[in-house]
């Protein structure tokens, strides 16, 4: 199976929620270039409010990503995983696996909203984007709109 995977999540504070902070959070990219990597690897991008979103990527085991990937007859259901159960917002029903043929890649975006048990601490905020993409690529092919887009991102107010 030679599959793709990047995994880019964003995180962020109430302190990005309006003016020019949640300006440059909603500017940041979708996807970016994927290095070579052995086919176990999935290339990993964190952008953080407290680092001005400036990204920083790293390799990581394909089976440390929340994403669920099953080759079944020259097809690769791709299904991200939803973590943790508890973040807002709720997902009663969630669309069903994406089914890739070869040449075809799926950008899959959740979003989540998490409070301190306590209450002392502001809210924070993710956006997990999952790029995926199934059989020989080049390293820019998720710079260019995806076969399929899942967009999963609800109100996080």
């Amino acid at each position: 199976m030679e599959v793709t995977v990047q995994w880019i999540r964003t995180s962020w504070t109430k302190r990005s929620r309006g003016g020019p902070a949640a300006a440059r959070r909603n500017a940041v990219p979708v996807g970016f270039r994927v290095p070579r990597m052995p086919p176990s690897v999935a290339h990993v991008v964190r952008m953080r409010e407290q680092d001005g979103f400036d990204p920083h990527d790293c390799q990581e085991d394909l089976r440390e990503v929340d994403v669920r990937l099953r080759e079944d007859d020259r097809r690769l259901g791709v299904l991200p995983r939803v973590q943790p159960l508890f973040a807002i917002p709720p997902r009663p029903r969630r669309p069903p696996a994406v089914r890739l043929v070869p040449g075809q890649w799926v950008r899959w975006q959740l979003n989540y909203r998490f409070s301190s048990a306590a209450g002392v601490r502001d809210w924070s905020y993710w956006l997990d984007t999952f790029n995926i993409a199934y059989g020989p690529v080049g390293t820019d092919v998720f710079l260019s709109p995806p076969t399929v887009l899942v967009d999963e991102r609800g109100p996080v107010r």
